[in-house]
């Protein structure tokens, strides 16, 4: 599943138009250009050099993640969709806990590319279901304290997770609102929903 998102994600990128590599994403402060480096970034580095660079940044996730982003800022587009490709399977870092980190992080951040540039896709049932429930676990994507007592239900997948109100939706929209993306609340509703958007709005 991982190497089948990358493998997608490498298929988007080869067809961006050079201005597209500039355009925002949701993550703030990043072009689409970062976000490539990002999702690849650890991977070219390895585990060693991960644990350099972690140690180089202080022990802090954010500094580090910038510090891996800038260390590809000289790639041009194609050089950076050949290390999509390169590393289609997870190596290091990203191939941890079954490819799951490289599978959720690839996930959310395709969708980070996709929904600014009004690119949307389905995601694979089978494959959209693995990266919900690793997501909602995973420390770094922050959504165990956004779902806290709520009950998430997608619509359009057999995924639920939690107990308490419920919010309902597109489990692609679950999963980048429960990752932070205010952009997503829109697509959802229920009685919970107020709760889950005073959260990741915050």
């Amino acid at each position: 599943m991982a190497r089948e998102e990358r493998a997608e994600l490498a298929d988007l990128l080869a067809g961006l138009a050079p201005e597209q590599w500039d355009a925002p994403t949701l993550c703030a402060g990043w072009a689409v250009r970062d976000v490539v480096a990002h999702v690849i970034g650890y991977d070219a580095m390895g585990l060693g050099g991960f644990a350099a660079n972690l140690a180089a940044s202080g022990f802090r996730p954010d500094r580090a993640n910038q510090r891996a982003v800038d260390a590809l800022r000289d790639h041009s587009p194609a050089g950076l969709v050949e290390l999509v490709r390169r590393y289609e399977t997870p190596h290091g870092l990203t191939a941890m806990f079954g490819g799951r980190i490289a599978l959720t992080d690839g996930a959310i951040h395709q969708q980070d590319i996709r929904r600014p540039l009004g690119l949307p896709r389905t995601i694979p049932a089978d494959r959209l279901r693995e990266v919900l429930d690793y997501a909602m676990v995973a420390p770094p994507v922050g959504a165990s304290s956004r779902i806290r007592g709520l009950r998430l239900v997608a619509t359009d997948v057999d995924w639920s997770r939690g107990s308490g109100p419920e919010v309902t939706g597109p489990g692609e929209a679950l999963l980048m609102a429960a990752a932070g993306r205010a952009d997503a609340l829109d697509e959802l509703e229920g009685p919970g929903h107020a709760t889950f958007a005073r959260r990741v709005a915050g």
